[in-house]
């Protein structure tokens, strides 16, 4: 199975930066860029036919995340975002440190502003805007709650760029023991300075 869509045609599309871990399950087809430092897990699909993907840095998608495009409708994906197992994102644009939760559904033309968090099992039908720092939940979803997310959120997106760091050299348990709890602490200091922008 490609890592990347494999035929070179797919390969003179794509912009990857070379920092970022793609998991040999991994599959990217069509017009992709993808910033420094993000990963891409096992099994998740990016396909982009007619308009692009653009994922920004420090991203993380998720195993069987699903990302494809409108034929309208471009997807882009901020900095510092984590797309989370199953979820499908599709022709839509995610501001900065947003979280999207297991198996919820963003659809066409959908805006979700910097800082949110897109609850799991939510679907965001087409069209719909939500400002930044919102809460959503539901089917359809709804803003439930309003709270600045984003440096939680960019701890999670640091958090899967250790993780992939360590999987690219075969070491599968980042998140345990001393080390990690020390880097943890650090890291949560130098993002409440926002320091790591």
């Amino acid at each position: 199975m490609s890592v990347r869509g494999g035929a070179a045609p797919y390969a003179k599309l794509q912009a990857i930066d070379d920092s970022v871990f793609v998991a040999p399950s991994a599959q990217l087809y069509g017009k992709i860029s993808i910033g420094e430092g993000s990963s891409v897990w096992h099994n998740a699909v990016a396909r982009a036919e007619c308009r692009e993907i653009e994922i920004g840095r420090i991203v993380n998608i998720q195993d069987f995340v699903m990302i494809h495009v409108g034929y309208e409708a471009p997807t882009r994906i901020g900095d510092f975002c984590s797309i989370t197992h199953h979820a499908t994102v599709h022709g839509c644009v995610l501001g900065d440190a947003c979280l999207v939760g297991p198996g919820a559904i963003i659809m066409d033309g959908a805006v979700i502003g910097a800082g949110s968090i897109v609850a799991g099992g939510a679907v965001v039908p087409e069209g719909k805007q939500f400002p930044r720092h919102s809460i959503l939940a539901g089917v359809p979803a709804k803003q439930i709650g309003e709270r600045d997310s984003s440096r939680a959120n960019r701890l999670n997106a640091w958090q899967y760029h250790r993780n992939a760091e360590f999987t690219r050299r075969g070491d599968y348990r980042c998140w345990e023991g001393a080390e990690y709890a020390a880097w943890l602490e650090a890291k949560q200091a130098e993002i409440e300075r926002d320091a790591d922008l």
